[in-house]
C-alpha cells in the first residue's frame, strides 16, 4: 500500500508539472543593438515585466547584438515564425514600404515633441501596413536627434562633395546624394571597421550611436543638427500573439505601454549624456553654422515632398494627421 500511495503521489505530481510546463510559452526575440544600449536595456526590462505580469506563463528570450538574426533579417524572421517577436530600426525597411521610413525624413519632425506627434500620426497607418504581413506593433523606442559626423569642420555642403557617407536606410542614402556625397550602406555593427578601413568617412546618426561605436577613434567633429529622431519598433507575429491566453496578452500590452513611456523619457537623458561623452573624448561638438543649416533644411524640405509622392495616399494622410496635431 505504501508503494501504491507513493506511486499515486508521484504520478499526480508529474501530471501537475506537465500541466505547468505546457502552460508556459517561450518566445525568441532578436534585437540589433548591444546590451549597453539603452534601447536594448529597455527591451530586457520589457521581457522581465512580461514574465512577472504573466505569472511566468510567457518568457521572452532576448538575443541582443544581432546574435540570432542580423537586423535586415529580423522582420522576415518574425513574419515567418522563426522568431515570435523582434526589434528593428523602422526606417531601415523603407525600401519595403515608405510608411516605415517617415521618421527618417530629415527635418520633417525635428525635436522630441514633434517626434512624438509624428508617431501618433504614423501608428494607425503602420498598423494597417503590418497587418497585411501578419504582424502587429507593440511599442517604439526613439533615438536622440541625429547629428552630422565628419572628419573636419565644414561651413557648407560643398565640402561634402565626393565624401563616402555611411547610409543605413533609403532616406540616409538619398540625403547623401543630395549633399553631394557618395552613399555607402554600412550596418550598425560594422561602423567602426568601415571607418577604420576608409570605406566611409562621414555619417548622420545619433550621439548615442557615436558613443556605442566610439566615434572619437575615427572622427573629429559632431554637429548637433537634430535632423530627425528615428524609431526602433518592437513588433510581434500576430498568430503567436493570438495564441496566448487573454491574461497573457494583457500582460504583453501593459508591459509594452510601460516600455514605450520609459524609453522615450530615457532617450532625452541618454541623448544629452552621449553628447557630453563625445566632447569628453576629444570630439568637437558644435551647432552647425547658419549657411550649413539652411542648406540641410532645404534638402529636408525636398525629401519631404519626395516622400509624400512615393508614399501616396497613406503618406499624404499621415503628414496631414501630423500637421493637424
Amino acid at each position: 500500500m505504501k508503494n501504491l500511495f507513493a506511486s499515486v503521489v508521484f504520478v499526480g505530481a508529474s501530471v501537475g508539472l506537465a500541466a505547468t510546463a505546457s502552460a508556459q510559452t517561450t518566445w525568441d526575440m532578436p534585437t540589433p543593438y548591444p546590451d549597453g544600449n539603452y534601447l536594448t536595456q529597455n527591451v530586457r526590462a520589457f521581457a522581465e515585466e512580461v514574465k512577472e505580469l504573466s505569472g511566468g506563463k510567457l518568457e521572452i528570450t532576448v538575443h541582443s547584438g544581432a546574435s540570432l538574426f542580423k537586423m535586415p533579417e529580423i522582420k522576415r524572421a518574425v513574419r515567418t515564425g522563426q522568431a515570435q517577436i523582434g526589434e528593428i530600426l523602422l526606417s531601415a525597411y523603407g525600401n519595403e514600404n515608405p510608411i516605415f521610413e517617415v521618421d527618417g525624413v530629415p527635418f520633417l519632425a525635428a525635436g522630441y515633441d514633434n517626434a512624438e506627434k509624428l508617431w501618433l500620426a504614423q501608428e494607425p497607418i503602420l498598423e494597417e501596413v503590418l497587418a497585411e504581413e501578419g504582424l502587429m506593433p507593440l511599442f517604439t523606442g526613439v533615438w536622440p536627434g541625429q547629428g552630422l559626423y565628419n572628419q573636419e569642420e565644414i561651413e557648407g555642403l560643398d565640402a561634402m562633395e565626393g565624401v563616402k557617407f555611411r547610409a543605413y536606410n533609403a532616406a540616409t542614402s538619398r540625403l547623401a546624394e543630395l549633399m553631394g556625397a557618395v552613399p555607402t550602406t554600412v550596418q550598425y555593427a560594422e561602423v567602426p571597421q568601415a571607418f577604420s578601413t576608409g570605406v566611409v568617412s562621414s555619417m548622420l546618426t545619433s550621439a548615442t550611436t557615436g558613443v556605442d561605436v566610439k566615434a572619437w577613434d575615427f572622427l573629429e567633429v559632431f554637429y548637433t543638427t537634430d535632423a530627425m529622431h528615428p524609431k526602433n519598433l518592437v513588433f510581434v507575429n500576430k498568430d503567436a500573439f493570438d495564441a496566448l491566453e487573454p491574461d497573457v496578452q494583457e500582460a504583453v500590452l501593459t508591459a509594452a505601454e510601460n516600455a514605450e513611456q520609459r524609453v522615450w523619457a530615457k532617450a532625452r537623458e541618454e541623448g544629452q549624456a552621449a553628447v557630453d561623452e563625445l566632447a569628453a573624448n576629444g570630439m568637437t561638438v558644435a551647432a552647425p553654422g547658419e549657411a550649413l543649416m539652411t542648406e540641410l533644411q532645404g534638402i529636408g524640405a525636398q525629401m519631404t515632398e519626395e516622400w509624400i509622392e512615393k508614399a501616396g495616399e497613406r503618406g499624404q494622410r499621415l503628414v496631414d494627421a501630423y500637421n493637424a496635431l
